[in-house]
């Protein structure tokens, strides 16, 4: 009986208990839709960037795949450009946990400074990336170059995206720190935002590791995936 009340709960609903272990009629909670729907999303998108990996592993077995790193003439053997978008990233999921932090105390003048060096530097690691692209693309790897080279396109084009689509939730929440004037009512939002970019950040770290791996780490990963090695 104890397994279908926890089914019947609504986590959205914070449930109040009073004297006599009676409960009071729960009372919404604004942010629990909501939560519920970043759960969600961000399952979907794990799940589709897990998919690509494993495609990823799988790919690298067949003769023609070269690794983008390892010998000296592979543009990740040198990992420089890629930590310092890593940094940017990191710069932004930063100062989102800084701009819940001053709205949960009450400060708008620390929250509009810790959103707006977000948005700064999420778009410095948007430039970054397509700088990056440029580069690779001056040194002869392009999208259909090497099955490796459409990987990385391909890669760091929907982790972009993902990015991009936070900027416009971002955008909305800015908003509202400009039209309520109340930052205490803006920790709910924040915290959804705060969350999304910590994710995105991890998602990063994982794609800069398997894209800057040797031959031989790429190999046994795939072999760990059932997929052998070459």
């Amino acid at each position: 009986m104890k397994l279908f009340g926890t089914l019947r709960e609504k986590p959205w609903l914070h449930q109040t208990v009073v004297a006599g272990g009676a409960t009071e009629m729960p009372e919404p909670d604004p942010q629990g839709p909501a939560r519920v729907a970043l759960r969600f999303i961000l399952g979907i998108v794990g799940i589709l960037f897990f998919l690509f990996i494993i495609t990823f592993l799988s790919r690298s077995q067949y003769p023609d795949f070269q690794a983008l790193a390892g010998p000296p003439w592979q543009p990740f053997t040198d990992t420089s450009r890629l930590w310092f978008n890593t940094a940017v990233l990191a710069c932004a999921s930063i100062a989102m946990q800084l701009a819940l932090v001053s709205a949960r105390r009450g400060s708008l003048n620390a929250a509009v400074a810790a959103v707006s060096a977000a948005v700064f530097f999420t778009l410095g690691f948007l430039f970054a990336q397509y700088q990056l692209w440029l580069y690779l693309q001056g040194m002869g790897f392009y999208l259909n170059t090497h099955p490796a080279d459409s990987y990385f396109y391909v890669l760091t084009a929907v982790h972009g995206l993902h990015l991009m689509g936070g900027l416009v939730v971002l955008a909305y929440v800015v908003f509202r720190v400009w039209y309520d004037g109340d930052p205490s009512s803006l920790g709910g939002p924040l915290q959804l935002c705060a969350t999304y970019w910590h994710f995105l950040f991890g998602v990063w770290l994982v794609l800069f590791a398997l894209l800057t791996s040797r031959p031989e780490t790429i190999n046994a990963l795939a072999a760990l995936c059932g997929f052998g090695g070459r």
